[in-house]
C-alpha cells in the first residue's frame, strides 16, 4: 500500500453523500459538530498507521470525536463503504487489520473484567496463593474481636 495521505476534493466529492453526519441537525442547541472530512481524515490515519486513537496529531479533530465517529460508521456499514469507494481491493485488508485490533481490544477488555474481583467482594483469599494462612497465635489479632 501506499504511505497515508488526507484525501483530496475529488475523493471527498465521492464519498461525502455516505456519511451521515452531513445531514443538517434540528436542533442548533450544543457544540456545533468537528468538521466531518477532518474526521474521516483522523479516522483513515489510525487504520492506516495502526497507531493508537490518541497518538493522532493534532492537526485532526480530538481522538474522543474521531473514535466515537469510527465507531458509528464501523457498527452501521457505513466505513466499509467509504474504504470500497476510496481503496477499491484495498480496503478489505484495511478492514479486516482494523477488525482484528479491535478483537484484540475487546477480549482484553473482557479479560481484564473478569480478573477484577467483583464490587465489595473480600480480597483476603486469593486462588493464585495456595499458600496456608499462618497457624502462630501472634500472626494477625482483630482489634474489633472482644475477649469473653
Amino acid at each position: 500500500m501506499n504511505p497515508y495521505r488526507d484525501i483530496n476534493d475529488e475523493e471527498w466529492q465521492r464519498v461525502a453523500p455516505l456519511l451521515p453526519e452531513l445531514r443538517p441537525r434540528s436542533e442548533l442547541r450544543g457544540r456545533p459538530l468537528a468538521n466531518t472530512r477532518s474526521v474521516l481524515n483522523g479516522v483513515l490515519w489510525v487504520m492506516y498507521s495502526g497507531a493508537t486513537w490518541s497518538a493522532m496529531p493534532r492537526k485532526y479533530p480530538s481522538y474522543q470525536t474521531c473514535h466515537r465517529r469510527f465507531k458509528a460508521w464501523f457498527e452501521s456499514g457505513v466505513l466499509k463503504r467509504v474504504m470500497e469507494e476510496l481503496f477499491g481491493d484495498a480496503s478489505q485488508e484495511l478492514c479486516n487489520m482494523m477488525e482484528a485490533r479491535m478483537r484484540t481490544h475487546v477480549s482484553t477488555e473482557l479479560k481484564s473484567m473478569e480478573d477484577k474481583p467483583a464490587a465489595g467482594a473480600p480480597s483476603l483469599f486469593s486462588p493464585a496463593s495456595s499458600k496456608p494462612l499462618p497457624s502462630s497465635p501472634f500472626a494477625y489479632v482483630s482489634p474489633f474481636k472482644h475477649a469473653a
